[in-house]
């Protein structure tokens, strides 16, 4: 097995980082694997704002309810962007909403993911921590208005970077055939019996954010998270509007 899938297949949530800052020619290699990460229709409708600013730190901690979000040395968030190339459109008078639609969003969203995920695998293979942050949608205007974000942006997903101060369990996952399908998506008659080994295993997981406590099983999790809305989260579509995307009809 190669170096990047046993990294890969060992990929933890990381939430504590050393306080030190990571060297410059690391930060250029990350940043030469986002730039080169494959974009819908070579399009490129995605940026990243690098978080340097201690202060904006604070507050995106305080936006997201995750006080370890202010200690990442690396602080990146990855935004959808038709702003720049709608400007570019604009300057040769060949503008329209079509630019600026929902179809154009989500390339702009899918090019992010992407580009976050490549910079997670690169900084692993090197040693690096890594931490995903969708809490920064906890309020999506807010965010917005920290960053300074244009319309037609928007921010998709932060990522934290740095050396690990910690080391956490792996985190268990549910057996892969209830994710991965043949020629179509297949239903199972139980699913609470096809999962029950894997309720178990999960009981035995230990967060660290609660070191102290196991997790409920992932059935007791299923009802407690995604049967329940977090605060705000309702207003993400409010924000989409706001920055000036349109829902194009025919």
């Amino acid at each position: 097995m190669n170096e990047t899938i046993k990294i890969q297949l060992n990929h933890r949530t990381i939430r504590e980082f050393k306080n030190q800052p990571l060297p410059k020619e690391d930060l250029e290699k990350l940043h030469d694997v986002i730039n080169m990460t494959a974009s819908s229709n070579g399009m490129q409708n995605y940026s990243v704002i690098r978080v340097t600013d201690q202060n904006i730190k604070n507050e995106l901690a305080e936006i997201g309810l995750q006080e370890y979000m202010r200690r990442a040395p690396e602080l990146l968030i990855f935004i959808v962007d038709l702003y720049r190339n709608y400007k570019i459109a604009q300057e040769m008078g060949k503008e329209n909403k079509i630019m600026i639609g929902f179809d154009k969003f989500m390339q702009g969203f899918t090019d992010a993911c992407l580009a976050a995920q490549n910079y997670v695998v690169a900084a692993e293979s090197l040693g690096y921590g890594t931490n995903y942050y969708g809490n920064i949608h906890n309020d999506t205007k807010k965010v917005i208005d920290l960053l300074k974000l244009p319309k037609y942006t928007f921010p998709v997903v932060g990522v934290g970077i740095g050396i690990p101060n910690q080391k956490p369990q792996l985190k268990p996952r549910m057996p892969f055939e209830l994710k991965m399908f043949d020629n179509g998506y297949k239903k199972f008659d139980s699913y609470l019996e096809a999962i029950k080994d894997y309720d178990q295993v999960m009981q035995t997981y230990y967060d660290l954010r609660d070191a102290n406590k196991r997790v409920d099983s992932f059935s007791k999790q299923i009802v407690k998270k995604q049967a329940s809305l977090i605060a705000n989260r309702e207003d993400v579509y409010k924000a989409f509007l706001d920055q000036g995307f349109v829902i194009n009809k025919n």
